[in-house]
């Protein structure tokens, strides 16, 4: 009789090098956010049991909805979880890389497995975190996506050759991770990042980035989540686009609120209810095109 051949476990890559500078962050691009708006708003599991952690968020704090995916929270529910196998359900447009990096390396310390399902999306920091999965199950129909860090700087070019020797680094060890991972050519990766590169979940699974396709009947759509989910990531989208255009973080936010009326940050956004709030919506947008243009 033939002997069953035995199924290696992948190694988890190494521990990734946290920024000593925290002041900078390396987060995901406004056309990134509204893309995942578009095709990944309010995805989420069907069901979820006691040994699971959701990252159904942007990673790092999160000005606008007080929420947000952190290291801290991460550790604090393995845990709750305690000496148990583990799973981890993303649907991210990611967010702040370094973050992505501390949730990374607390995720492989963990002793017993974990499995990631892809729900939706694991975008830029988020598609990081994946790769601390023993296991990665992805729906047919969600997205890994990979690029470099993206940061928004300002100054001459003395203080841009700086920010960019500063990045490379952190693309180097993102890039290493991915080929441990998958089991491609380091210089296949960085191609990839290059490019802004988005994976269907079979792209994923050929590349090595995912090992299988979830289930159909693992995936819901919350249509009420998936209203807030737009409404609080245009709000990022409107953040991320006033600091590209020289106002720094806190100036944008303080002007982003004081035009949908809210007058205090962290102010709850416009009504999540589909097809409300479109008059307030319209108001905020025009406030901020005229922002922008003078």
């Amino acid at each position: 009789m033939k002997q069953r051949p035995k199924v290696l476990a992948r190694a988890r890559p190494g521990a990734l090098p946290v920024p000593a500078n925290m002041d900078v962050q390396a987060l995901t691009c406004p056309a990134v956010l509204d893309r995942w708006a578009d095709g990944a708003a309010g995805v989420r599991a069907l069901a979820t049991g006691d040994n699971v952690i959701t990252m159904f968020d942007v990673v790092g704090e999160d000005y606008w909805s007080g929420g947000g995916l952190t290291a801290k929270k991460v550790s604090q529910q393995l845990r709750a979880i305690g000496d148990r196998p583990v799973e981890v359900h993303v649907n991210s447009p990611g967010g702040d890389v370094f973050e992505g990096i501390a949730i990374y390396n607390v995720l492989r310390e963990h002793p017993q497995d974990i499995t990631i399902k892809v729900m939706g999306w694991a975008a830029s920091a988020a598609s990081l975190i994946a790769m601390a999965g023993d296991r990665i199950e992805i729906g047919a129909a969600s997205f890994v996506m990979i690029h470099n860090a993206w940061v928004v700087s300002g100054g001459n070019r003395h203080d841009m050759r700086e920010v960019a020797e500063y990045l490379e680094p952190f693309d180097a060890a993102m890039a290493d991770v991915y080929a441990a991972r998958t089991g491609r050519p380091v210089g296949d990766i960085v191609k990839w990042m290059d490019a802004e590169t988005y994976m269907s979940g079979a792209q994923a699974i050929e590349r090595g980035f995912a090992d299988a396709l979830l289930s159909a009947d693992a995936v819901s759509h919350d249509e009420a989540a998936q209203a807030s989910d737009r409404a609080v990531n245009d709000l990022r989208a409107l953040e991320l686009t006033l600091v590209g255009s020289g106002m720094t973080r806190s100036q944008a936010r303080a002007r982003i609120s004081k035009i949908k009326g809210a007058g205090t940050p962290g102010a709850a956004p416009p009504s999540a209810t589909p097809g409300a709030g479109d008059d307030e919506w319209a108001g905020l947008l025009a406030g901020l095109t005229q922002t922008i243009q003078s």
